[in-house]
């Protein structure tokens, strides 16, 4: 049984962050900072339910806040009590995310991450 994408086991104490919808409008991605996780759950295009994926470890402590690039293919997990950010591949047929094993560390309190187009 999960509740908001953590396992019924864990017995931390646990709040949501950042919410986010992929850019096909099939999956939703939430933060969670005492699991130190992001939930990721399928959309059904009928009824717009949400569907359990999976749970994966942010790699780092309260995960605040995450971004998903343009393209849809990474999300950047900003990890505030470990000062770190996460790369992660995204399935976008499936959702699953994948460390791609690039990690930022030494990034102070990362709270908010913005994809910026180029100049």
């Amino acid at each position: 049984m999960l509740t908001g994408g953590v396992p019924a086991g864990f017995g931390g104490r646990n709040t949501g962050a950042e919410i986010g919808i992929s850019n096909s409008g099939h999956f939703v991605y939430t933060s969670n900072r005492g699991h130190d996780s992001i939930a990721v759950f399928s959309v059904n295009p009928t009824d717009h339910s949400l569907r359990f994926v999976e749970t994966m470890s942010a790699q780092g402590k309260t995960p605040t806040n995450f971004a998903l690039d343009p393209s849809g293919a990474y999300l950047v997990a900003g990890n505030e009590g470990s000062d770190s950010m996460v790369v992660f591949r995204v399935d976008q047929e499936t959702g699953h995310l994948t460390p791609t094993g690039e990690v930022e560390l030494n990034v102070l309190g990362p709270a908010c991450l913005l994809f910026v187009p180029a100049q």
